[in-house]
């Protein structure tokens, strides 16, 4: 079969690659794709924009493809399983609708309270003096969201009233465009975090790995919020026991509030959980596709053929399949970003290294890069995502840390910490 991925970054390239393991799978065509999946054995890019939905609606039909998967938020959140439906266009994602869990934080907040699914006590304001009394009444830390999408960097946790203030007039300023029209004000949970990325046919749910990710750009968690430095799977903080309240207390309850409001969801309803120090799993926010660089560490992983899962997913038979096989050890990703990230960064810089590294048996999962004739350029703020397993954290670690020494391009940044609630090697 051939299959259509809609999207550019390393969660993209990893689906591909993912994909083409398997014997089923003749094609993968990513759009637009990047570097790693121009190159990457049976894949080809296709330059169309990810909400150009006639040019990818007439491009599946006339090459037969299988299905779609539909790898960012963005052209979810548009529309863009809805339209291709409309088209009879099989599609891994989730309609208009359920994209809300992700485009709204306030909706979201409004549906988890209607299911009794645990999560921060928050507020939801349209202007900016109301939010910021509220804000001088509640004290500080407390979290301020822009409602909308904002490619991870519409969340502060403010530590002083002053900080909360600040974000609240940058997002009623423009700072995020219309997505910071409303904003979300939420206590702030303690504990640590943890990534759940469960898929969903609309009536049963299945979690795979558990997560842990690194959002801040600095060492020790600090800094300001990117879309993510590293991650590992799978999360020792998430017990059997632990995925058990997570499945019964949040997904379940999840997939049905949406089904009880008539919405088909069939895709990856991804839960950002805070585990507080009392031991109990709380929402942090709901997205409703697959993480980034969490793909990176669970798919690797993987020993059920993906293909399987996502079709089982679009016909509405996750009942019906067996339970995921995984592959035994630990999966590390480390992010290389380009100087300056998550402001202002060059584009253009020569990328090298990248066979060195893989010939050591890591998984060099390309992001913001671009294939041109002179060799591969940087061509984002999150460049390269290096994934290795090992025998445990510290092996997998080592082995990624490893290949991505052999890696170089002018100004590349990364966090030597990543890992570090689970390693005991720094």
């Amino acid at each position: 079969m051939k299959v259509l991925v809609v999207g550019n970054g390393g969660r993209e390239h990893a689906l591909a690659w993912k994909l083409l393991e398997s014997g089923k799978v003749k094609q993968v065509i990513c759009t637009p794709g990047n570097g790693g999946t121009a190159t990457l054995p049976r894949c080809q890019n296709l330059a169309l924009n990810v909400k150009d939905f006639e040019g990818i609606a007439r491009f599946a039909l006339v090459n037969n493809v299988a299905f779609v998967v539909v790898g960012p938020e963005d052209p979810l959140a548009a529309g863009i399983t809805d339209f291709l439906q409309e088209q009879k266009i099989a599609v891994f994602g989730p309609d208009k609708l359920g994209a809300q869990i992700e485009a709204s934080k306030a909706w979201a907040k409004a549906l988890m309270l209607e299911a009794s699914i645990p999560t921060a006590k928050a507020a939801v304001f349209n202007n900016r003096e109301a939010a910021q009394a509220y804000v001088k009444a509640q004290g500080a830390p407390i979290v301020v969201k822009a409602d909308g999408l904002a490619a991870g960097k519409g969340v502060t946790v403010a530590d002083t009233v002053e900080a909360a203030e600040a974000a609240i007039a940058a997002a009623f300023g423009g700072q995020f465009g219309a997505a910071g029209k409303t904003v979300v004000i939420e206590e702030c949970l303690t504990g640590q975090e943890v990534s759940v990325l469960a898929v969903t046919d609309g009536i049963t749910i299945r979690p795979l790995l558990p997560a842990q990710d690194h959002k801040r750009i600095g060492e020790n968690d600090t800094g300001a919020n990117t879309g993510g430095m590293g991650a590992y799977a799978p999360a020792p903080l998430v017990s059997p026991a632990m995925m058990q309240r997570i499945q019964d207390e949040i997904l379940e309850p999840a997939i049905a509030i949406l089904r009880k409001k008539g919405i088909d969801y069939r895709g990856v309803l991804y839960a950002g959980l805070m585990i507080t120090p009392a031991g109990d799993p709380k929402v942090i926010e709901f997205n409703c596709r697959f993480g980034d660089p969490e793909t990176q560490v669970v798919l690797p992983l993987l020993h059920t053929p993906l293909e399987d899962i996502m079709l089982a997913c679009i016909k509405q038979r996750l009942a019906d399949l067996p339970e995921f096989e995984w592959k035994t050890g630990t999966c590390a990703c480390v992010v290389a970003a380009s100087e300056g990230y998550p402001d202002i960064y060059k584009k253009g810089a020569p990328i090298t290294g990248i066979e060195a590294a893989e010939s050591s048996g890591a998984f060099v999962f390309q992001a913001g890069t671009q294939a041109k004739p002179q060799g591969l350029l940087t061509d984002g703020g999150r460049v390269l995502g290096v994934s290795a397993i090992g025998e445990g954290f510290d092996h997998a670690f080592e082995q990624a840390y490893a290949a991505l020494s052999q890696i170089y391009f002018d100004g590349m940044y990364f966090r030597r910490d990543i890992g570090h609630q689970v390693r005991t090697i720094r």
